[in-house]
């Protein structure tokens, strides 16, 4: 009689338990130390967590330690799983833990263009945070972000965002993020003016101009003092290279890593090249390329990673 007394009570407490809660209990630590590395609301990684992986229960989460859903793209060299999603047949990360999945969420949003203005807000501005998501296109459903929210507030994850104590970091997580790669801000303070009143820009620290309607590299090499010959090689072009107005033209030979801080560029559309991105960022191309063996020869698609530094 005790026994089935014992299991019943057992059964009834399991029975009581918040499988929400207990979500939220395991993982709350691993959340605010992204929130640290990266600037991404734990609340908001926790209530993503629960609603994309139905509180780490789902056959991704499960068997894929993915809780939220990120797929493959071109550049995942990890072990992969292949789930109906958008489309038959999809291909999902694999990770080794649940912590991994946890920090590539975190890199994801801290790497995208399209959500760079969250990054303006406050971490405690949840609300905020949750429109701004489903305002950049990370989900279709047209009530996730009153979803977040809805999660949010019912178990108070903004908590979480205000000085919680957590657990010393490991090495691991001691790591620096990963930077958003954006259109590179000009830095307008190292601008002057050649006799031919044309401004002279800098990008990852090469001096480059924008080409006018109508310009050749020969007439760009004369303005400013240089070879032909050289303005191709600066820019990996070859000799019947022409110009559209509004192109990139660097002046000086460009750099074999991108710019300090910012370690990976993540692709926002189908069809961008490496050399676009070496044009970009003001990275040879020959290096970027070493960099990213895995994306030399292919045609990049949205959400490739491409790396621009190593160190």
């Amino acid at each position: 009689m005790t026994i089935l007394l014992a299991a019943f009570l057992c059964a009834a407490a399991a029975a009581d338990v918040d499988p929400r809660q207990s979500y939220i209990d395991e993982y709350s630590s691993i959340a605010v130390r992204e929130m640290k590395r990266t600037g991404v609301p734990a609340s908001i990684t926790l209530a993503q967590g629960l609603l994309e992986s139905r509180y780490g229960q789902s056959d991704l989460a499960v068997k894929g330690k993915n809780h939220f859903g990120i797929k493959c793209h071109n550049d995942w060299r990890g072990r992969k799983m292949y789930l109906d999603d958008d489309r038959n047949g999809e291909c999902f990360r694999v990770y080794s833990n649940v912590e991994a999945s946890f920090r590539d969420h975190s890199d994801f949003l801290r790497s995208r263009d399209r959500y760079k203005d969250l990054f303006e807000l406050k971490k405690t501005d949840y609300k905020g945070w949750a429109r701004g998501l489903k305002k950049a296109g990370y989900a279709t459903d047209p009530r996730y972000a009153d979803k977040l929210i809805d999660l949010i507030e019912e178990y108070e994850l903004y908590r979480y965002d205000r000085n919680v104590k957590v657990p010393a970091k490991t090495p691991a997580e001691l790591e620096e993020p990963v930077v958003m790669a954006q259109a590179p801000d000009i830095d307008y303070s190292e601008t002057v003016t050649l006799p031919m009143h044309r401004s002279v820009y800098s990008q990852n620290g090469v001096p480059f101009v924008y080409a006018m309607k109508g310009e050749s590299l020969g007439s760009i090499a004369r303005a400013n003092g240089l070879f032909k010959g050289e303005l191709l090689r600066f820019n990996d072009l070859q000799g019947d290279a022409t110009l559209e107005e509004g192109e990139i033209v660097y002046l000086a030979r460009k750099k074999t890593k991108g710019p300090r801080g910012v370690r990976m560029y993540v692709v926002e559309a189908d069809g961008e090249t490496l050399y676009d991105i070496s044009q970009r960022f003001a990275i040879r191309l020959s290096s970027l390329e070493k960099m990213n063996p895995a994306l030399c020869g292919i045609r990049l698609e949205e959400g490739d990673s491409v790396m621009l530094r190593k160190h």
